[in-house]
């Protein structure tokens, strides 16, 4: 029986995918900072929420792009991770993102919807990101490339 006081001769196991995401949305600070908040995640897909607030106005009502470019970036950064494996040094970094305004988003939150759309060598990850507003009104459609 092993004893719990000393320390153990096998590696610790590297979490999974989906549970390094998690850990990266609760404790980041700039996903915190624009509200963002995990609402599902499985394999190769996640849904993120951003909800309205007086901070992400641009003029009036409307949400800022940025604000939306953001929650797409997250979206697509989740997604990308809840299907894979975490390699022993788990680094990763946005590779492109285009992101198409359909309409604006006034004074109501947005819903980011990403999945994975390939997985191609070298750890690129592509995705594909549609972001309603509260209303259901389709505000963007993203495409991201993603390094992991």
């Amino acid at each position: 029986m092993a004893d719990p006081e000393q320390p153990s001769d096998e590696p610790a196991a590297q979490p999974d995918g989906a549970t390094l995401a998690r850990g990266w949305l609760e404790n980041s600070p700039f996903v915190a900072h624009l509200g963002i908040r995990l609402e599902q995640m499985e394999p190769d897909r996640a849904r993120l929420a951003m909800p309205f607030s007086d901070s992400l106005p641009t003029m009036g009502e409307v949400v800022h792009g940025g604000a939306i470019s953001s929650l797409v970036d997250t979206a697509a950064a989740a997604a990308a991770w809840s299907g894979a494996q975490v390699p022993e040094r788990p680094r990763a970094s946005t590779v492109g993102l285009t992101v198409d305004f359909l309409a604006p988003a006034r004074a109501q939150g947005v819903v980011a919807d990403a999945r994975v759309v390939r997985r191609g060598g070298r750890g690129l990850c592509f995705c594909e990101v549609r972001v309603s507003a509260d209303d259901g009104d389709q505000v963007a459609l993203a495409l991201v490339t993603y390094q992991l």
